[in-house]
């Protein structure tokens, strides 16, 4: 079959009836580029039931778990990103850059996408470099307040961009830029869950204030060090705290905090929907996915950025809610000495409490999921 046939071939849905089109989700890395990506492919699945998915991941990434517990194919490339820390791990670059294409193409050779959707993470690029060069639609979900650099070089062949925020035409063309939010866990989106039993969940008082403390499933080093350092100045202010430390600092918050029954602390929350209800107050690294829940659940938080992730995002992320009054801010390095202090003044200032609660809220877009797949169905019919 000659290119040109094989151009033609991919404008139209494959034999299998009608809506069976074939559809490429590539990305991953991160939980925040992993779960959005699922939603995704659940939204269109919904919508049209005979369309075929396949994900195209990174090997050794997590993705490779996930997306088959989703119930989703993964097929991996042999890729990976630029090492800032060791140069020398980076002489492989061009041959994996290399690998990984080839892969690409057997993938759509066998596959027939008609179109492919970037989330972002290493094998995002390569896969929508070559549909771009085959002429299928591309589309890009940017979740960050700061695009990658991989977005930005795929935007301008790009037949849509779906964006979390506003502010994103300085990174893409204003005309290809859709404002759809990050697509959230369906157990978030759509909790029915009251505070009192929530804070009955984690075996803590309904009558006291309760901080809810979360930096992901490695823990937010910073954060846990602050609490840790001052961990008996929640008692002494009527607070309880629901504290989630990753894996590392287990161990030792485990010891400081037992006998103190104002606290329940563990290395990870599996039903991040109790604590969200039992939360009065979110103490929270920056990330996407994070700012999402916390937008959905109208939650008043104090962000502390993780500042070594890619371009700073996590920072232009929180800045992005602190510019609208919709969150604070407390820079890593300022964490020991400041956390502790900004969560009892915020405790105790409810009509700062009700505001940033209000503000974060009008942020929330609960069915970007369903925008998405909408928007890619019809662009592809």
């Amino acid at each position: 079959m000659s290119d040109d046939q094989n151009k033609d071939s991919s404008k139209n849905p494959p034999p299998g009836g009608s809506g069976a089109f074939h559809i490429i989700i590539a990305g991953g890395g991160t939980g925040g580029h992993i779960f959005p990506a699922i939603a995704i492919a659940n939204a269109i699945k919904k919508i049209e039931p005979a369309t075929e998915i396949l994900f195209v991941g990174a090997k050794g990434k997590m993705e490779m778990e996930k997306v088959p517990l989703a119930g989703y194919k993964i097929e991996g490339l042999d890729i990976a990103g630029f090492n800032r820390s060791s140069l020398i791990k980076n002489i492989s670059l061009p041959y994996k850059m290399v690998k990984s294409l080839l892969q690409v193409r057997q993938i759509f050779k066998l596959f027939k996408p008609v179109a492919a959707i970037g989330v972002g993470g290493y094998s995002s690029y390569p896969v929508l470099r070559y549909a771009q060069s085959k002429k299928i639609k591309t589309f890009i979900h940017e979740s960050n307040s700061f695009a990658g650099k991989s977005n930005i070089l795929l935007a301008k062949k790009a037949t849509r961009i779906f964006v979390a925020s506003d502010g994103m035409t300085k990174f893409f063309p204003a005309d290809k830029v859709l404002i759809t939010g990050n697509p959230v866990r369906e157990s978030i989106s759509n909790t029915a869950i009251t505070r009192e039993d929530a804070i009955r969940f984690f075996n803590l008082d309904p009558a006291k204030k309760t901080i809810v403390s979360i930096g992901g499933s490695l823990g937010a080093k910073s954060i846990n060090e602050a609490l840790a350092a001052n961990v008996d100045e929640f008692a002494k202010n009527n607070l309880q705290l629901i504290w989630q430390t990753g894996k590392p600092f287990i161990a030792k918050a485990k010891e400081m905090a037992a006998e103190k029954s104002n606290i329940w602390v563990n290395d990870f929350i599996m039903q991040m929907e109790y604590a969200y209800a039992a939360a009065d107050l979110v103490v929270s690294r920056s990330g996407a996915m994070a700012i999402t829940e916390l937008c959905v659940q109208k939650k008043a938080a104090i962000l502390v950025p993780y500042p070594f992730a890619a371009e700073d995002h996590q920072t232009a992320n929180a800045n992005n809610l602190v510019n609208k009054n919709a969150a604070i801010m407390i820079k890593d390095s300022e964490a020991l000495h400041q956390l502790i202090p900004a969560i009892i003044a915020l405790s105790n200032n409810e009509e700062k409490k009700q505001e940033l609660k209000k503000n974060i809220g009008v942020l929330a877009i609960t069915n970007a999921d369903e925008i998405i797949a909408k928007n890619i169905l019809n662009s592809i019919t």
